[in-house]
């Protein structure tokens, strides 16, 4: 009598077992072609961008340390953005009171590598969702409006919005501030543009741009 459970199996488990294999191999392979694809694009930005690669390093941790002290600290009471560039600090968002926009001040001068923060937090119930995403469309509106200017390198500024006040971030010449400014006041939404630029002279500019290839002759 034959076993038909048993030789029926062996057949039909082999094709499945195969297509499961293949899915594994595929998915492994995708995360490496995302892996090789994302080690370039950010190798490329870091090439280009103006600050050192420890400047730019020390950026990230101090937001990662940031963002895992003041939940801890303020939890739902408090919405607080932390943006780091070249060592300063962009503090944005919305706290309960006077004492609590000093605390977060001082927690976050306190990270090591912090050099300066521009405490720009406002006393007011954390933002809604819809203001969230309203502030992340304007960011993107702005950015896009950088990207075909002459004379301007989109690479070498930060933007960051809240409450649709648009601060920007990174180092760069007079010339460029202003050219951004203005751009950032003519995007629909946008109710006031605040500099935090750290400004540099044409010598520093000519000599990142000729070191890190971000000339932009358009």
């Amino acid at each position: 009598m034959i076993d038909w459970g048993r030789s029926l199996w062996p057949r039909a488990s082999r094709p499945l077992a195969t297509i499961l294999l293949c899915g594994v191999v595929a998915t492994s392979l995708q995360g490496c072609i995302e892996m090789a694809i994302g080690t370039a694009v950010m190798g490329t930005l870091a090439a280009t961008d103006r600050r050192t690669l420890g400047a730019q390093t020390e950026d990230k941790a101090i937001a990662v340390k940031a963002e895992t002290r003041l939940p801890q600290m303020f939890g739902d009471t408090a919405h607080v953005n932390t943006n780091s560039f070249n060592r300063r600090v962009l503090l944005t968002g919305e706290v309960r009171d006077e004492r609590a926009k000093a605390e977060v001040e001082r927690e976050v001068t306190a990270i090591q590598a912090v050099k300066s923060v521009v405490n720009e937090l406002v006393i007011a119930s954390p933002s809604s969702f819809s203001d969230r995403a309203n502030d992340t469309l304007l960011t993107s509106k702005v950015k896009a409006s950088f990207i075909d200017t002459k004379d301007l390198y989109a690479n070498s500024i930060k933007v960051v919005t809240e409450r649709s006040v648009v601060y920007l971030m990174g180092r760069v010449t007079q010339r460029e501030a202003n050219i951004a400014t203005e751009i950032s006041r003519g995007v629909s939404g946008v109710q006031k543009v605040v500099k935090v630029f750290e400004l540099i002279d044409d010598e520093e500019y000519r000599r990142l741009t000729t070191t890190n290839g971000s000339a932009t002759d358009k």
